[in-house]
């Protein structure tokens, strides 16, 4: 569904010092600088995927999308969506494609989204019978019967945002470029976000690419990532491959019925992170888990044990560095 090969976007970036003579110099004579932001990406998507899209601020995740969906043109390399070229802009390839991005958005913002469905419907040459067909699905599975007249000014954010789902699923489009769709939501908001895309990938069929900041996403929506820094990729595979590469060990948290020294920790195959008050947080090699397991709960008084991966959050962060270095 998507083929990326040796994919390069770079800026070229005027610079100046500060004052008024540097830019009365400016004038006639400028000094660039080349900002490299996205440099030889390849990769390849299935139909049918759901991949996260992940790195730092300024990585080249949104670069990326946007020449996906041909809103960029590469400086060089290839890319190819649907059997497309994205800057090509067919207008079946339009059709086929849909990129949401959490901080901006198209509906008209003194009307009811209802004009904005029907203004998309118009757009994207949707048979009446289709679209009515479509509207209905995703009103019910978005809940959105109480807002569809209602004023967008009017509305929440969280009601801002499955409004724009619907607006951008209308031509159900076999590729989804979902660029941060939760940001700002609450937690309840984040969950239907997340639940209403897992359905709509598996009752469609469509591709999905999403990068988001909120791991929560990532976890529930993405089994594949790719991880870029500064412009190239650092991983592509499954996230809990990634989890068990960079951070093979477990994390163990104790809840404890009285509280004891750091000592008592002391001849445990596990390192104490913190003990603060009736809480412990150790760290142990996966190979050891069920012995510390064992000893643990023989010399303390545990009145309840937690095993888990390293958060997602960390592990990343310890990818970056290591590319960075």
């Amino acid at each position: 569904m998507i083929e990326v090969d040796k994919l390069v976007k770079h800026y070229r970036v005027h610079e100046r010092p500060p004052g008024v003579m540097a830019a009365a110099r400016s004038l006639l004579r400028r000094s660039y600088r080349v900002v490299p932001a996205v440099d030889g990406v390849s990769f390849r998507i299935a139909a049918g995927e759901r991949v996260g899209f992940l790195g730092p601020n300024g990585a080249g995740k949104t670069t990326t999308l946007k020449m996906l969906s041909g809103l960029l043109h590469p400086t060089s390399g290839s890319a190819r969506v649907f059997g497309y070229t994205p800057f090509q802009r067919s207008p079946d390839f339009l059709r086929a494609i849909m990129l949401v991005a959490g901080q901006k958005q198209q509906l008209l913002w003194d009307l009811p989204p209802a004009d904005t469905f029907e203004l998309n419907r118009a757009i994207y040459d949707v048979p009446r019978a289709e679209y009515k067909r479509s509207l209905d699905e995703l009103v019910t599975l978005l809940k959105l019967e109480s807002v569809l007249k209602k004023p967008v000014r009017q509305m929440s954010l969280g009601e801002r945002m499955k409004c724009e789902l619907c607006a951008a699923l209308l031509h159900q489009p076999k590729v989804l470029f979902l660029d941060e769709p939760t940001i700002g939501l609450d937690v309840t908001m984040q969950v239907v976000v997340r639940d209403f895309i897992r359905r709509y990938n598996q009752e469609h069929g469509a591709t999905v690419i999403l990068t988001s900041h909120y791991m929560e996403d990532v976890a529930a929506l993405c089994p594949r990532i790719i991880v870029v820094n500064q412009g190239r990729i650092v991983w592509d595979g499954a996230l809990a491959d990634l989890v068990r590469e960079v951070h093979p060990e477990k994390r163990v948290t104790l809840r404890l019925s009285q509280a004891v020294p750091e000592s008592a920790f002391a001849n445990c195959p596990a390192r104490l992170i913190k003990l603060s008050g009736l809480e412990a947080h150790l760290q142990v090699p996966k190979d050891a888990l069920q012995r510390a397991v064992s000893q643990l709960l023989d010399a303390l008084p545990v009145a309840d044990l937690t095993v888990e991966d390293a958060p997602l959050e960390e592990v990343l962060s310890q990818l970056f560095a290591e590319a960075s270095e």
